[in-house]
């Protein structure tokens, strides 16, 4: 039987994806002006550097570009501070997890301050027995890097971790480095949904499911 959990949190845990969409687009909205259509797919090709200085020289804004920059920044920190919300099923999931002993861990390729803000507000943070971010580990989630420093700190091997994950290359480098994935669904990785249900160890259409998840996992 598994013995740990390592949850990634936006479009796992949480219905956070939108917000890495519209986050420009809201920005604007803010100032009074409204987006192109597609503006996301252009913002989408950008680092945030290149997306300042395209909003200011597309939209003729009277901002600095690192004005432009934190702006952007500030309505991606307000939306996981007062906005964002736990997927569903999410808190009973965590629950049952808990009440049988599972410790769990986070890995996320957000900001820390930002997780930890959403997942206090939404009353799931202390589920948790730590967090380790992709700036933290040196790598993004295509290195297996941090999900084996969070198997590290947990004490366990790879084989004896669950790992959640909603994007594809996340469950390919998790499989790759031998834990257990489990792949949840969620609307913005639908694309790739037929790849993460055949990669996957178990699959989870809705963190709502718990028992089949439990059956499937032997727990």
């Amino acid at each position: 039987m598994n013995k740990g959990a390592i949850f990634d949190v936006d479009g796992t845990l949480l219905d956070s994806m939108p917000i890495w969409d519209d986050a420009s687009e809201r920005f604007l909205s803010g100032l009074g002006v409204k987006a192109e259509p597609g503006l996301n797919e252009i913002m989408f090709r950008m680092s945030l550097d290149e997306g300042a200085a395209y909003l200011k020289s597309a939209y003729g804004l009277d901002l600095a570009e690192q004005e432009i920059k934190e702006g952007v920044l500030g309505v991606i920190r307000d939306f996981y501070f007062y906005q964002a919300q736990a997927k569903p099923g999410a808190d009973c999931f965590l629950r049952q997890l808990s009440s049988r002993g599972i410790p769990m861990y986070l890995a996320t390729s957000s900001n820390r301050e930002h997780v930890r803000a959403a997942l206090k507000r939404l009353g799931l943070y202390d589920y948790f027995d730590g967090m380790i971010t992709c700036e933290e580990a040196g790598a993004g989630k295509s290195d297996p890097r941090i999900f084996l420093l969070a198997a590290d700190r947990m004490g366990l091997e790879p084989a004896d971790i669950f790992v959640f994950e909603d994007v594809i290359h996340a469950i390919r480098t998790a499989n790759s480095a031998g834990f257990v994935t489990a792949g949840v669904f969620d609307p913005a990785s639908s694309d790739d949904n037929a790849a993460i249900r055949q990669e996957s160890a178990i699959y989870i259409h809705s963190l709502e499911n718990w028992e089949e998840f439990r059956k499937a996992a032997g727990l």
